[in-house]
């Protein structure tokens, strides 16, 4: 039997670290009161702990103190400040008492509701640390979401949130998923979202970045991570506010060339909408978690390895557990209002209208669709071969065909067209392809629709050469180069224990 972890209080979590004679440091807080001050205020023995506290609301106070930024709640307007503290411990304190001591800086830079209400309630919150007394710093960032209603909750909540932080840097550092969890004791994901974070500096140098995102994920502290080609974690609201979002949805497991030609070919579409003409365009290939957990357990090698043969290609990557495709679509809407496309295949098409993954929905399907077409959202749907197609509606898996690809280069294809709902759907069906919220994707290369990552796949680890020409060619590279997916020589780390992943409402197997 598995042993109980023990659930610190926030008060023993700010008392253990106010008796720990050897860190000893500064709070910088902006927005929402000192909020984790008064934590070690009042857990007792901060006098051994803080070395200074300060709060400069006045953004001509802050300015004069921090330098001017553009935004006060920013990740800028951090680093900025634990910077700037940072340098005055050292200047100030480090001859004294550098020798036995190790510093830290703890800021937040927070906009908690207002009077009026309305405002977007987030903060930045970091940590800038020494391990030991003498050594280099290491950093932890993070961005917070506080969901509770009244300002006072949620000021509440950014104390025990900033507490478990420091607590997490100094006592689970060494621990990847005790960190993680241990961000919302005491306070739970209901009431705080962590939706970035970000480990840099000594203490780190071994630890992955997306990984830690992806933890967040998998522990529900968020419902999405996003990652830039170039494998930096990215801040979902930073990349996507005020844009036009195309995204794709595939396993990756690797990426292949109908993958491309599936976006490319979207994405010529949607950048030629009337809405989307002069806007700023993000696109995105996204994973669920569903596909990550497919075998019933999380492996960080393969998980990586998708990221970066993405990355490869120069694609931004989302990780998300909306495996309902409206629910990917709302999350979209807390950050934009400009227009929304989704690239997919046949088979993914016909799985949003296989109306078991709705039955929680109290008005089943055409609650899903009511919320996933509302304010500008469209479907771009890749063809698919009519044998690929009828294996499909047998097996439930688009399998390849054992004939080369050539041969079917001018046969039937399986389109939005002509494509064949349930006939208690067709209606609905009709109504909205006549309605432009679905269209054929065109200009797609029909000499690689037999194309199926989950044979290359097989092709791969078989020593099959053959899968090198259904990728791009730096794809293939970067595979061979890396031994990814298992290809050649090469131990992948160990693959971490999870419950086994539901089934995907809405979710087709992924090309």
């Amino acid at each position: 039997m598995a042993e109980k972890k023990e659930l610190l209080t926030t008060n023993r979590k700010a008392l253990t670290i106010n008796l720990d004679e050897r860190k000893y440091g500064t709070f910088a807080e902006i927005g929402a009161g000192q909020e984790v001050a008064r934590v070690f205020f009042q857990a007792g023995g901060a006098s051994g702990t803080v070395a200074k506290t300060i709060s400069a609301y006045d953004m001509t106070f802050s300015d004069a103190i921090y330098g001017k930024a553009p935004r006060y709640v920013s990740r800028e307007r951090l680093t900025t400040m634990l910077d700037h503290e940072y340098q005055l411990l050292i200047e100030r304190l480090a001859e004294q008492r550098g020798e036995r001591t190790a510093f830290f800086v703890f800021a937040d830079t927070v906009t908690t509701r207002s009077f009026k209400g309305g405002n977007d309630a987030h903060g930045w919150m970091g940590i800038r640390f020494q391990t030991e007394p003498g050594v280099e710093p290491s950093d932890i960032v993070l961005h917070v979401r506080m969901w509770d209603k009244g300002a006072v909750q949620q000021q509440e909540a950014l104390g025990i949130a900033g507490t478990n932080l420091m607590y997490a840097a100094f006592y689970y550092r060494d621990n990847p998923t005790r960190f993680i969890e241990s961000l919302v004791d005491n306070v739970g994901t209901a009431r705080v979202e962590v939706d970035m974070i970000k480990f840099s500096g000594p203490a780190f140098a071994h630890l992955d970045n997306r990984l830690m995102s992806l933890y967040l994920v998998q522990h529900g502290l968020t419902n999405a991570v996003m990652f830039s080609s170039s494998g930096d974690v990215l801040q979902p609201s930073e990349v996507l506010y005020k844009k036009a979002v195309l995204v794709e949805r595939g396993s990756f497991r690797p990426v292949t060339h109908v993958n491309v030609d599936m976006l490319s070919c979207a994405t010529a579409q949607f950048v030629q909408e009337p809405l989307v003409k002069g806007k700023d365009v993000m696109v995105l290939m996204e994973i669920t978690m569903n596909n990550l957990l497919a075998a019933g357990e999380l492996d960080a090698q393969d998980f990586l390895s998708r990221v970066d043969v993405l990355g490869e290609l120069g694609f931004t990557t989302m990780v998300s557990n909306y495996s309902e495709y409206y629910r990917l679509t709302s999350y979209f809407r807390r950050y934009t209002k400009e227009m929304i496309g989704v690239a997919m295949g046949i088979d993914n098409l016909l799985e949003i209208f296989n109306e078991k993954y709705y039955e929680h929905l109290e008005g089943g399907i055409l609650e899903s669709f009511g919320r996933m077409f509302r304010h500008a959202v469209k479907l771009y749907v890749y063809p698919m071969r009519q044998d690929a197609y009828e294996r499909y509606l047998s097996t439930g898996k688009p399998t390849p065909s054992a004939m080369p690809n050539h041969v079917f280069a001018t046969t039937v294809l399986i389109t939005a067209r002509n494509v064949q709902v349930t006939d208690h759907l067709r209606n609905l069906y009709a109504h909205l392809l006549e309605n432009h919220y679905i269209a054929c994707i065109t200009g797609f290369d029909p000499q690689i629709l037999g194309i199926f990552s989950r044979d290359v796949l097989r092709r791969l680890k078989e020593g099959d050469e053959t899968w090198e020409t259904m990728v791009p060619v730096s794809v293939a590279t970067a595979i061979k180069q890396r031994h990814l997916f298992g290809y050649g020589a090469g131990d992948a780390p160990a693959a971490l224990p999870v419950a086994a992943a539901p089934a995907a409402a809405g979710e087709a197997p992924a090309r």
